[in-house]
Order: structure tokens, then sequence, then C-alpha cells
């Protein structure tokens, strides 16, 4: 099939750029040289097809291409900034000289696409299809029930099957994928669902060493199979038949024609020598500056620095030879500015590449970035970046401690040579002619036969990930030359050494030049390393802005200590650094993800209790899944994007654009005048009341939206919002309310209705009076968390005939999102139809957040009468959707001696934000998990404060989360207080069955149903927690540097089943269709529920009833066809939906009955098509509809689980690392085990996010700081616990349950506290031995800890800071001035 696509952007903006162009004098150069380069049409292929492209500005990516003019829509935008893997296609090269093809992974979202010229793509669902067949890879991602949401799976897919590739061409012999590859494979790929241990599984059953009995749970054999079963179950792969293969029809062009576009029509110059590239920089401007032309290779620096600067012509500088090679010799290697980061780490670990100095820099490399970035960015662009940008470089580091050189060629086209400290602070190359060329390394060595002299060389960076996309907060590099010293002076002596530091905050990395001379010559010694760590400190100075200086400063002297103080303890060298106690660099020997299991299947309810594969898996991971952006636009669609307020109060004066010309492409701006006079100023209606949708003529909210610009595509649209200017007028405005307390006593105040506050428990005053010991008026906060679903925000919007609109929307909300649009518009909510198919995940950020953009869309649609796309790139979401509440807790508790809790009294102060949203059920939430313990009695003051923030809405575990920390941060202090076991204390208070129902007046259940006590004593047997807790203490013991700390905690969550409506209609062929109420985001309900549609028609117990389950089909959500479908949302959506299906066919198979036995009657069996067909004959209603409506008294119920975790903590560095969880949790009778599972894990893993890693914070304004991938880090696949077993205790106690089933979405959430207490605890560890150290010179405080609070989240700088800032300079100088 041949694809032509005649123009991809507007013709006055491309005829603007060709008028730039032929008056330019670069077109002289082209009339000189154009015919030689026998210029070229762009062709390229996609999953084997044919592209022709004869016009498309430069600037258009591989993804704008994909997405816009090709059926394939596997691969999905969502960071944009090539940090999250969603995007990612498979890139093959054809070299008809070697007649190699050479494939890689790179990000769609920054490949530009006149950069793949003569190359082929592949997408997830180029490799297999509904059509053609699902690929083994896509089978097994299902299988193994990896996926969830879906809207990362593809990404992962083309991950996981470029390394088979990779591991398949090899030239090396008999390589295969091994199991730590295949996990490797996936680091750089985010997903928000699973928790990432069923996808490594999913990746490791290719891996050829994986011993397959450790793979975890899957739909292909069952626990007990041999081997060889196994083996023969999964489904198979061969390589020659399951790898794509390069198109015929792109190598017969390759072998005729060069890799020259037409540059007169791309305006993308392709030099194929340094003398052509030179030709160019001299014509494109004689003033020596590049202007507007961009030289590119991968173009990866667009993923941080966003560009609004529009170039009028690209230089392709990835074709030049002298630019391109690889050179090695006994002086060192040289390597071509654009060879790509990761073939530069091929090269120097290569095993001829002699010298274990590359090595060592290509091992660290590997943690540049991750491997899709790696294969299209170059040195040569990572080292301009970081000299005229201030990029965070690790590379610049690394070269530095080597003493590299680099190779330029400046604008009168001389060729000069500087060593890369000169390059690095000479004037900025970037905007100039001046092209980097080549990399030179000197070879490092020492004399072989040398047994008294040797040379080291490490590095080392403090980073959020160990493998995923992360900038350090500080990298080093450090070679040193060590000489031992003779019988007289025995020791170590440094002859030389280079130390580098970088990515610290300031300009660039630099060479400790004063430490180095300190150390040369230097008998190593503690007092030595000692002067030297305080000298370095001195040396480094963080800039004004940057954050955690005192931590970095710390790292640097921690690295650098660790360096050298093996050698003074061993008084001799090791070159592989395999140091005792030490500070071990994670990422050298990650060990591999373990996992365990156990999960009970039933047949009872034959489908429902089976672990079905999710509905729709395959064809998810091949990305057939649609998704609202996935819908094709329709003629004359237009494109949104949001401005939006940067103050926190104040005027609003105008709202313009940059030279007060508007943007290329831009149709209007529409702002709350725009909407009708029927109509109201309205973005979101919830059960408290409503929201704006536009700031009128005063803004109340950093982030809250202004006005709404429009234009012919996204990227004009996106474009034209960076070119807004917004006036302001802050005088005669009173300051905004910005904290808790300001809100407080400025009675800023949000009212909690009386049905949503909290009760009291007990008399606290006698519960005071009873205790023994008393903490009071103890403080802590608890901070904001972001959605980070996959997909952002999203909505579709289209005019049709009489007034009516119909809108496909990305929400939890379908029902509160059409009664919006149809107030904001002023219309009946029967001109609104709202349709929802499947959400890239929503973690409730897509109940209320999702309304105001559904409803501008639909007023811009409505206003323009054009359909309208609305997708928000991610800084826009993180900005504007808010989050989980912050809070200020204060409290005072009383307890007994022995650990007995007696009262708490409790203050909390919650941030809603400036809109009520759902704030008011905060209250309730958080109280009902804080009663997870027995406190006695328990009262509380808890006040929703409305500040000038953007307001919070509910996130996975609303209120719920909180609560529960609370309680194990109140539950720490009083163990510490007493110095007992926190183990111990918390099982003191677990509750009794009668103190549960003091508790939980309306949702204890009866007695059996509390299976809480028994989770805890099964996970201390299957967790052998308390050997484990004994062999922390002896780790603790024996090592100083790294502490470990291991916790267990409670899970008590109270939910609440909803009036629910649902529809099964069966078909006149038997088939059947089915409508629920709920939103399928990834959480398995159309799984649920079409197992209990199977089961409830099986119940007519006719031939073929029992085997309906791939019969049934799900519908997407429609407002005009179902109604009252509430949110989905509150775990029990799923629950609440098979209920109302079971209904359903419960009416179905009454009236099927009668027609059954009249055909019984004459016949010994019934077919269920047979029955069907009978009863369409006598006109029997086939559709039901059925309102679930749960009984007041069952409403209400708890979920119980118990998480366990283990961690290590490295004091030098604050890293945390999960060695291992535990989770028990009570399902009921699960309705899907495997879906349950999934839920579980994804919780837990969601939940340490929350815990350890994810800032999400405001700047003085209240306007969020973090705009993406680069600053906020949710867990990855090398952050989740090492060894992650889950149990899930199928309890048959719960009758007054759907079949006896209980939700897992969201408590298993809570259990993720576990891992944020055992950090507590290692860091208490860590805290003692530092008080313990006493010196000479030293201070003279008392050695006892007077207690702490670790923030959450707990990370890397907290935790260090928290173990001892200074903790190594105290360390040598105990050593240098040891007290007698």
């Amino acid at each position: 099939m041949l694809h032509i696509v005649s123009k991809l952007l507007c013709v006055s903006h491309t005829h603007t750029i060709k008028k730039l162009f032929f008056q330019s004098p670069l077109s002289r150069f082209l009339e000189k040289f154009g015919k030689k380069m026998a210029c070229q049409d762009l062709v390229f292929a996609v999953n084997g097809e044919k592209f022709e492209v004869f016009l498309v500005h430069p600037s258009t990516t591989l993804l704008e291409f994909l997405r816009s003019n090709t059926p394939f829509k596997s691969l999905k935008l969502s960071c944009g900034e090539g940090g999250c893997g969603a995007c990612i296609v498979i890139l093959s090269k054809y070299d008809p000289v070697l007649d190699k093809v050479e494939e890689y992974s790179i990000n769609s979202c920054l490949t530009l696409l006149c950069s793949i010229n003569l190359c082929s793509i592949t997408t997830s669902d180029g490799l297999g299809n509904t059509e053609k067949g699902f690929h083994p890879i896509h089978k097994r991602f299902a299988g193994f029930h990896a996926s969830q949401c879906g809207f990362c799976t593809p990404g992962m897919c083309i991950s996981l099957y470029s390394a088979l590739s990779n591991a398949h061409n090899s030239q090396t012999p008999l390589v295969y994928l091994t199991a730590s590859a295949a996990e490797k494979s996936i680091s750089g790929n985010l997903c928000r669902c699973t928790g990432y241990r069923p996808i490594a599984d999913a990746c490791k059953s290719f891996a050829a060493d994986v011993d397959i009995e450790d793979l975890g749970f899957n739909s292909f054999w069952r626990k007990g199979e041999s081997r060889e079963e196994m083996l023969k179950k999964l489904p198979p792969y061969h390589p020659d038949k399951d790898l794509v293969a390069f198109p015929d029809f792109l190598k017969a062009k390759i072998k005729r024609q060069r890799n020259v576009l037409d540059q007169m029509r791309y305006h993308w110059s392709t030099p194929g020598s340094i003398e052509e590239l030179q030709e160019i920089l001299a014509t494109s401007n004689s003033g020596g500056d590049r202007g507007l032309v961009k030289l590119v290779v991968g173009n990866t620096g667009t993923g941080y620095y966003k560009e609004v600067k529009q170039y009028s012509r690209y230089i392709d500088i990835s074709h030049i030879p002298e630019m391109s090679m690889i050179k090695k010799d006994d002086r060192g290697i040289e390597i071509g500015a654009v060879v790509t980061i990761s073939k530069v780490i091929d090269a120097l670990m290569d095993e001829d590449t002699f010298g274990y100095v590359f090595k060592k820099i290509g091992i660290h490399m590997e943690k540049v970035a991750n491997h899709f970035i790696r294969n299209s960015g170059s040195i040569g662009g990572n080292l301009v970046m970081a000299q005229s940008k201030n990029f965070p470089s690790d590379i610049t580091t690394l070269l530095l401690a080597a003493d590299a050189s680099v190779h330029l060629m400046n604008t009168a086209g001389r060729h000069e040579k500087q060593r890369i400290c000169e390059f690095l602070v000479s004037p900025p190359i970037i905007d100039t002619n001046t092209v980097l060329l080549k990399v030179q390394i000197p070879s490092w060595t020492i004399a072989a036969s040398s047994t008294t002299t040797g040379l080291l060389f490490e590095s080392y960076r403090a980073a959020p990930r160990p493998l995923g996309s992360a900038l350090p907060y500080l990298n080093a590099a450090f070679l040193a030359v060590v000489s031992q010293g003779d019988a007289t002076s025995r020791g170590i002596t440094v002859d030389k050494c280079l130390l580098a530091f970088g990515s610290f905050g300031g300009y660039h990395s630099i060479r400790a030049r004063e430490v180095e001379d300190f150390l040369t010559g230097k008998l190593l010694s503690h007092s030595v390393l000692f002067e030297a760590v305080k000298l370095l400190k001195g040396i480094i100075v963080p800039g004004i802005d940057t954050s955690y200086t005192e931590y970095k400063k710390s790292l640097a002297a921690g690295f650098l200590f660790d360096f050298l103080y093996p050698l003074i303890e061993s008084g001799s060298w090791d070159s592989e650094r395999k140091h005792i106690d030490g500070h071990v660099d994670p990422t050298l020997s990650l060990p591999s993800l373990s996992s365990a299991q156990q999960v009970f299947e039933s047949k009872e309810f034959h489908p429902v209790g089976e672990a079905i594969i999710k509905y729709g898996a395959e064809m998810q991971a091949a990305g057939e899944a649609v998704y609202v952006d996935d819908i094709p636009s329709l003629p004359n669609s237009l494109h949104g994007a949001f401005i939006y307020s940067t103050k926190a109060l104040a005027r609003i004066k105008s709202v313009g654009f940059r030279g007060n010309v508007a943007p290329v492409g831009v149709l209007a701006v529409i702002t709350f005048k725009d909407i009708p006079q029927a109509g109201q100023n309205v973005g979101y209606i919830s059960m408290f009341g409503t929201g704006l949708l536009f700031a009128d003529e005063v803004t109340t909210c950093a982030g809250q939206i202004i006005a709404l610009v429009v234009a012919d595509t996204q990227k004009h649209a996106d474009l034209a919002v960076k070119l807004a200017v917004v006036e302001y007028d802050l005088k005669n405005v009173e300051a905004p309310v910005l904290s808790v307390e300001d809100a407080v006593n400025r009675s800023s105040l949000f009212e909690v209705p009386s049905q949503y506050q909290p009760e009291p428990v007990g008399d606290v005053s006698e519960g005071m009076a009873e205790a023994d010991r008393k903490l009071r008026s103890v403080e802590l906060r608890l901070e904001s968390q972001y959605f980070f679903y996959m997909e952002t925000q999203t909505a579709l919007a289209f005019p049709d005939e009489d007034r009516y609109l119909v809108v496909y929307s990305s929400t939890q909300a379908s029902e509160y999102t059409q009664a919006a649009i149809a107030t904001c518009l002023g219309i009946a909510e029967n001109n609104v139809r709202v349709i929802t198919r499947r959400l890239g995940g929503g973690f409730g950020g897509k109940a209320i957040k999702s309304m105001p953009i559904a409803t501008a869309c639909a007023l811009a649609a409505q206003k323009l009468q054009r359909p309208v796309r609305i997708y928000l790139n991610r800084k826009t979401d993180m900005i504007m959707v808010g989050g989980r509440h912050p809070m200020k807790i204060t409290y005072s508790v009383g307890f007994t001696s022995d650990g007995k809790l007696t009262a708490l009294e409790i203050t909390i102060l919650i941030d809603a934000g400036i809109d009520v949203d759902v704030s008011p059920i905060l209250p309730k939430n958080i109280v009902n998990s804080l009663k997870k313990y027995d406190w006695g009695a328990l009262s509380f003051d808890i006040k929703v404060c409305k500040t000038n923030r953007p307001s919070r809405t509910s996130l996975r575990a609303p209120g719920e989360v909180q609560g529960g920390y609370i309680a194990e941060s109140i539950v720490e202090n009083v163990a510490c207080s007493l110095n007992m076991d926190v183990d111990v204390v918390r099982r003191i208070n677990l509750h009794t069955y009668e103190s549960l129902s003091k508790f939980y007046t309306e949702s204890a259940g009866e007695p059996d149903e509390y299976t809480l006590p028994l989770l805890w004593d099964k996970l201390e047997i299957s967790s052998d927690f308390k050997r484990r807790a004994e062999s922390v203490k002896e780790f603790n013991a024996g090592n100083v540097w790294r502490k470990r700390g291991i916790s267990r905690v409670p899970i008590v969550y109270h939910v609440m089943n909803r009036p629910t409506p649902g529809r099964v209609s069966i078909l006149g062929d038997g088939s059947v269709v089915v409508e629920i109420a709920g939103i399928e985001m990834g959480q398995g309900l159309w799984t649920k529920v079409q197992q209990m549609v199977a089961y409830g028609l099986g119940m007519i117990k006719c031939e073929g009833s029992q085997d309906l389950l791939e019969r049934i089909r799900l519908l997407q959500i429609d407002t005009l066809s179902m109604t009252q479908t509430s949110y989905t949302a509150g775990s029990t959506t799923s629950e609440n939906c098979c209920e109302a299906v079971r209904l359903c066919c419960v009416i179905l198979v009454e009236r099927l009955r009668a027609i059954m036995d009249e055909i019984l009657e004459n016949a010994r069996s019934v077919t269920w098509d047979m029955l069907i067909q009978q009863a369409n004959a006598q006109s029997v209603d086939l559709s039901a509809r059925t309102f679930y409506k749960p009984e007041s008294s069952s409403a209400d119920y708890l979920n119980y689980g118990v998480g366990a975790s283990e961690v290590e903590v490295d004091i030098v560095t604050g890293r945390t690392e999960i060695i291992r969880s535990d989770i028990i949790y009570d399902c009921g009778r699960s309705l899907n085990p495997a879906v349950d599972l999934g839920q579980i894990e994804g919780a837990f893993v969601q939940g340490i996010g929350f815990f350890m890693n994810e800032e999400y914070t405001t700047d003085e304004n209240g306007l969020v700081i973090q705009e993406g991938t680069w600053d906020y880090k949710i867990p990855t696949i090398d952050t989740i616990p090492k060894q992650f077993n889950v149990q899930i205790l199928n309890s048959g106690h719960h009758k007054n349950r759907v079949l006896s089933s209980k939700a897992s979405g969201e408590p298993p959430l809570l259990g993720a506290t576990s891992v944020h207490c055992a950090t507590r605890s290692a860091i208490r560890e860590a805290r003692k031995q530092y008080f313990s150290w006493k010196c000479v010179n030293g201070d003279r405080r008392d050695d006892s800890d007077v207690g702490f609070e670790l923030p959450v989240p707990a990370i890397m700088p907290v935790v260090k800071h928290l173990c001892g800032i200074d903790s190594v300079e105290k360390y040598l100088e105990c050593k240098t001035y040891p007290l007698k």
C-alpha cells in the first residue's frame, strides 16, 4: 500500500517559511549544490507500508505524523519529552555496503519526521494485531496480566521487542536475552497501574536463563505443573518469524540514491561531509550567528528545553562520516560528535577496548536518560547542551575525570582542539557556526609489571532512580594513580588524581583542583581525608536557585570518602572496588526481581472467581484499544489549549499575544465572555456545588483557566499559549490565602455537611486521665501527590443537528460532565451526549477535573460550529488538576507504660484549594482510616480550608491514605517514647471485635468478617517476619554506612456500595451486549462484568450457556443511553456493576425459563442458540435493565489487609532500596483473582510513590513547580520492591457482599505505609550511630536522639539529612581525633 501525504501544516505557514527560504543567502548554495546532491522526496515505511510525504514542516515529529496521518495509533503521547516510553517505536536503517539492517527503539515524540527518510518504522500494532494475529509479546503480556489501563502497554511491548531484536542480531555468538536484560529493557518505561511486577514477568518469560517456575501468576499454567508443561503452554516465540523484516522496496531505493531530501521543499539539509556543512553554515548567515538554522542529530534536547523558537532550516549532521566515526588506538579512543550514546557505550564496553577506565565510563553512561533516548541522542549533543545551556550532564563529568578533549571547527573552518575543561568554560557555541566534531578520550594505563603503582577510576551519581530517566542530584568521577608506601611509611600515596563533580547546581561540571593539589603526594590517612573533605565542601557551591544545597555538598564529600577511605582501611587498592560496607552503586549488579503470589480460584460461580485474562488485553498490548485522542479527527477539526493564571489572586486587565499579533493558525480565543447568555460560567458540578470554567475579571488561583486558544493544529494551539501575554493588576487586591493557618485566621473555610462529619468515639478526657504517658501538641504535615495517569485530560466535541452536541470525554463522571456542559451552554441535558469508552488511567483525577476540559471543548465547538479537541500537554495537566490534599496535623495522645493507647485528640487542617470539589468527604475518610487502631477514645477538629491554590480533588484513597499514615506516625512516636518495639505496640492496639464495633458502629459487620488479626498472624509466618527482624538487627550492628529497617502495618479501609444501573441485552444470534454505569480505566471492570453476565445467564443451564464468555460485549458509556451513572470511583464500582447486571440476568433467565420448559416438553435438550431463536419468535423481551440499590444495613463495609516491608538506607546518599514487601489482603471471594492481584500490586506501588518519591509542590504564587517526567518521579521497575510477595485471602465470610467479594482498588495503597515506616526504622538506627560518635574536638551533645518526624515523601535529601548531613565529616573527625 502506498500512502501519499501532501501537507501537514496550513498553507499560509508553509508559504511564510518558503518566503524566508527564498530570500535567504542559502538559496545560492542550493543552486550550486542542488543538482549534485540529487535531492529526493521524503520516503519511508511504517509497518511495511510505503509513505511518501511531499511537503512537511521540518519541525514535525514522527509522532505528530503517525497519529495524524496514518491508522497506526499504538504510539501514545503522554509526556512529550522522552521520559515515559509511551510513544516509542522501532527504527530500522539499512546499510547497503554491509547489507545489514540496524534497528533500535526511539522516541517518536522527539524524532523529527525528515530524519527518518529511507528508514522503516515498526509500531506495536505493526508487530501484530487483531487482523493478522497477535505477536507472542502481546499474548504473553495479556497472559501474565501485565496490562491494566493499557495506555503504556504498546510502548512496553516495543521496548521488549527491541531487546529481543538486539539479542538476536548481536554480532557476538551465542548472545541471548538474559532475565536481567529483559527487566532493564523496560527501565525507561512508566506505568501507573500495574506496579511493574507482571510486566517484568512477561518480559522475563522470553529470557533464556530464567527459571520458569520463578515467573509470577499467569493464565498459561497453574502451580504444580511440570516445567515441560509450562514451556509448552507459553505462546511460542520464533525470532526468524516474529522479528520484522526490512522492506525490500526501501532497500532497492537506498541502493539507488543517497539520503538527501529536496532542500527547497523540506527546508532540511543533509550534508555528506564537513565541507558541505561548512558551505551551508557559511551561506546561512555571514555574521557567524547560526540564527534560524538548527543542527540536529536525534533532537532529544527538545525533550528538556521546550523550544518556542521557530527555525527556517534544519541541518541533519548525522550522515557526515568524519563526525560518525569511532577510532581506537594505543593513545585512546576518538568518537565522532554525532555518534549516539548507545554506540559510545558499546565502543567503550567492547572486549577489544583496553583499559578499564573506558569500561567504567561505559557502565556509568548506561545510567544516562533511558535506552530510547540513548539510541537517538548523540554524545556531541549532550556536551553542547552542557556547554551552552548548563545541562546537568553526567558525560561531561566523566570526560573531565578522564582528561578528555574535544575537536571543534570554528567559523573560519579552522579545526581546534580543546581539553574538556577549557571547552566547558568557553563562550556558548550553540548559536554560533562553531561545530563540535569529535571527542577524544586518552588511554590510562599502568605498566603491567608494576606491583607498587595502581590506577583507580570510579564514577558516582545520586539520583531518584538507579536506572530510569532521572537527573542526578550530583554526579562525580574520580581518577587516581596511587602507589604503595615503603616499609617506613606503610599505606597508600596519591601520586596523581583528577576529581570531577557535576549536576550540583553550578554552571557546569568542574574539577576540584584545590583538592587534587592537596591530595597529590600525600600519604592517605584519616586526617588527610578529613581535610580534603572540608576543602571540597567549600568548592562545591550550588547556584542561588538550587534546591538541596547542603545535601549536594554532603554527596560530594560522601563520594570522595567512598573513593579514598577503603585505601586507608585496607592499605591496598582494588580496581574492582569491592568494598566491604562501602557505598555500593546499586546499578552495577541490580538483583533480578522476584515475587510470589498466592491466590485462590473458585469454580463455584463459573466463570466468576476465575483468573480470566483482562477483557481486550491483547488488543491493548497491540495498541488497537481506542482512547479519546485516538478517535480520528473529523474534517475541519480544531484544537484547543488553555491559557492559565500564574497569579494566586489578581485582576485580569487583558489577554493577548506577544507583539499584539495572533500566532499562526489561531482562530479564536474563548473566555467567560463567550458563554451563551442562557448559560453559566460553570466548569464542573459535584455533590457539593459548582466551580468556574473560566476566571472572570479576577483570577483566584494560579493554574485557573483564563482562556481557551483554538487553532488549526494542536501544535499551533500549544505554541500560541506559550506566546500569550496576560496582564495582571495587583492594586487594591487583598493578599491571597496560601496556607491553612492563614485560612483559619481569616475564616476561609468550606462547610462540611452533617452527613459527612465523622463522629467522635468515647470520652477523651477520661482516656487522657487513664494514661501514664502523653505526647502533646505533636505536629506533622503531609504534602500533595499528582495522579500521573499516562493519558492526560482530553476531550473531543462536535456539533450535530438541532443544537445537539456529541462529546467524547476521558472522564470518570460522564453524567456529571453532561450536566456541567448543559449548564454552561444553557441547553437541556438531552442535547448533550457524552461518550466514554475507556481511560488511560484515572485514579480520581478524571472525576471532577475532567469536566472543565470537556465543557470548554463543547463551548468552543458550539461557538465555532466545528469539531474541537483538547489534549492537555503534561505540564498544563500538572498545573491545573490539583492532586492529593496537603494537610497539617496536630495531635495529643495518651497511653500506658505498656503501650496501650487510651486517648487521641487531633486537629487537622486540610488544604482544599480554591474550589469545594469533593473536599468535604475528606474528614470522614481520614477518620475512618485513622480508626484502624483502638485509641480508647477519639476526638478531632477537622477543618477544610479554602486557599488560593488549585483545588484539590480525590486521588486513589483520598483521605484514607493520610489517615492511615497519621495513625502509624502516632504509634511510631508512642513506641519510640517508650523505647518499645513498634510492632509490639501495633499488635497491642489492634481492635478486638468489640472495640471494632465501638469505632465502626455501622460497618463492622459480623464477627467472622473481622479477619485482620488472622491476616496479621498469617503474614508474620509467610513473611518470616520475626526472624528477619532479628537479621535486620544483626545487619545494622555490622554495617556502618548502610542500615536496614523492617515494618508491618495493618490496613482497615471503609467502602460503600452505591445505587447502580445496568442493562443486559441478548441479540438474535445469541450474542450479548451489556451496558453498565462504570467506566473501564484499568481496574478490570469490564472483565468482572463479562464474567458475571456469563455466570448469570449460565444459570439457565442449557447446552452452551456455560460457554457464553466470549459472546459478551461491553458497550461504552453513553449518557443518552444509560442514565443515573454517577461516578466511577470509591473501589466498589466493579461489584456494584456486577450486581446490577446479575439482577438483569436473573430477570432474563426467568423470562427464558418458561420458553425452555416448553421446548423440553418436545425435546431432550435445548441449546442456547435454539432457546434465543424461540424466545425471539415468541416476542420475549430479551433486554433487561435494573437499578441495583444496596440495602442500607449492608451498604458500608470494611476491608482488611496487612503490609510488611524491609528497606536498606545508604547513609552516604540517603537512597532507600526496598528489599522486600509482603502483602496479604482479604478480597472475600475474589470475582477475578488476576484482576484483584493487579489492583493490589498497583495500588501498593502508587502508595510507594506518595510516601517515598513524588514531590508535587508550589511556588510563592501557588503555581505548581513540577512540569513533567524530568522533575516528577513516579516509581519505576528499578524502584519497586526487589522481592514482592502478595497473598490474597479468599475468605467466604461476606454473605452480604456481591457473591461474597470485596473491593481491591484502593485499600492496598495504605500498605505502602510499611515502606515509609521501615525507612524510619533504618534512619533511627543511623541516628543512634551518629549520636554515638564522639571525638576530642567535637560537640558535647547528649548521645540520645530527641526524636524526629520523617516527612512524606521521604526523598533522598530528606533521608540523608535525618541520617546526618555531616555524617562523613563527623566519622572522619572521630577517627582523626578519637575520644580517649
